[in-house]
């Protein structure tokens, strides 16, 4: 009996020192990992494809950074996950998933030929190896689990999703499909001047302030969003954007629609954008986190918030809702045309079609992201892949009896944007 016993006690003492000895390697390694990714001088990610290869270092860098990654490979290979605590966990998971992207990167910078003029006015198609090129971009925007087949799949499926959505509460308007359309051109849709577009998004920010304290956690600790006219001519296609503590909305004189007052404030402000910068500068998150961030899990927060409205006590009329649909209509269709520019390699008059298919009267607006999906490929895809994988979470999380909403978005933002592939769905549902 004490033989059994001294021997279990032996073995829990291996087992303690072995989870230490993890422990402690991972640790070294995670340093390792910091500091030399640092030292290589990786180029961040930036939003224009033609700005991305140009930024392709040397073919001797190239060939460091793979032995880098091929050795953080190696090592992570021999740590044990499950002697980890939860953040160091996160971090493997992290590191699991840049090492992979990364190595898919090099893969194509040591194709890549120096002297390729580019032209960010022609898709990324158009170059060299310009779809496998696609394939990791769209992995790198979105998450690393997606594929341009299934993505464009997936924007068609959203286009019929939303049109169903638009065409219940055409019907609940009690009015025929083309009263319904003349009417949303109707003045009184409209705002002409400032002070009654400053009053509209102002009193969305009362109300949203009274509310999102009952779905969101840490709401109390979230800076004033500040409300200002944008003046940058530049930005002026979108009805509204965020930029340091300041939600700015776009009126150049032309009328405003009322119907971008409510979604695109809680996009661009709380509890969209503004709210989750602030989420992340709270909750604890290690040096290893705070060294990436990821689009898919930032813009498809913004986007995912706007299915909230009615809980938030905006959405008023249908008619509000309807906006919020527009803008989703026109987010759907820019899925399947990312990818058909960027990967199938459509001309844009067979882009220009598919959109017309689709949205009647906005051919201005078709011409602008059909440029944009060319220079930008895959960005635009994060808007609604994003959302999706965030409602399908909080769906499943609905079924339990105990759900609750403030918990599932405490847990949903507990390490801040991570790769919408390692988010804990665990955690999120139980």
């Amino acid at each position: 009996m004490k033989k059994t016993k001294f021997k279990l006690l032996i073995l829990c003492v291996i087992m303690i020192q072995s989870c230490f000895s993890q422990s402690d390697d991972f640790d070294d390694l995670s340093a390792y990992f910091l500091e030399t990714y640092l030292g290589l001088g990786i180029p961040n990610l930036q939003v224009n494809y033609v700005q991305n290869l140009n930024a392709i270092k040397s073919a001797e860098s190239i060939k460091s950074q793979e032995a880098f990654f091929k050795n953080v490979k190696h090592q992570l290979s021999n740590i044990n996950k499950n002697d980890l605590n939860k953040y160091q966990r996160l971090d493997y998971d992290i590191m699991i998933y840049e090492v992979g992207l990364n190595l898919e990167r090099l893969s194509l910078e040591k194709e890549w030929d120096y002297t390729t003029v580019l032209n960010d006015s022609l898709s990324i198609y158009s170059i060299e190896n310009g779809k496998e090129w696609y394939v990791y971009l769209l992995k790198r925007w979105v998450d690393a689990e997606v594929n341009p087949d299934d993505m464009f799949q997936f924007g068609l499926n959203e286009i019929e999703t939303v049109k169903t959505e638009m065409e219940k509460l055409q019907q609940l308007s009690k009015l025929p499909k083309e009263a319904f359309n003349l009417h949303l051109t109707d003045s009184s849709f409209y705002y002409y001047n400032l002070k009654d577009i400053e009053k509209a998004f102002n009193n969305v920010k009362l109300q949203v302030a009274k509310s999102s304290s009952y779905v969101f956690p840490h709401i109390k600790d979230i800076s004033d969003l500040k409300i200002a006219k944008g003046s940058n001519a530049s930005l002026a296609q979108v009805p509204a954007y965020y930029n340091n503590s300041t939600f700015y909305f776009n009126y150049f004189e032309a009328p405003f629609n009322k119907r971008q007052i409510d979604w695109i404030y809680i996009h661009e402000g709380i509890p969209g954008h503004h709210y989750q910068i602030m989420v992340n500068n709270i909750v604890k998150r290690t040096e290893i986190q705070q060294l990436f961030w990821y689009p898919g899990f930032v813009e498809g927060w913004g986007a995912y918030v706007e299915y909230l409205g009615k809980d938030l006590g905006i959405y008023k009329t249908i008619y509000d809702e309807y906006g919020k649909w527009e803008w989703d209509l026109i987010r759907s269709v820019r899925v399947a045309l990312d990818v058909g520019l960027n990967f199938y390699g459509w001309s844009d008059d067979k882009a220009m079609a598919f959109w017309k298919k689709h949205i009647a009267n906005q051919d201005d607006i078709a011409r602008r992201e059909i440029a944009r999906m060319k220079r930008w490929p895959a960005q635009v895809v994060t808007y609604k892949y994003g959302a999706n994988q965030f409602t399908d979470m909080l769906s499943l999380a609905k079924q339990k009896e105990n759900f609750n909403y403030k918990k599932f978005h405490l847990e949903l933002l507990s390490h801040g944007d991570i790769p919408l592939s390692i988010v804990n769905i665990k955690d999120l549902i139980f």
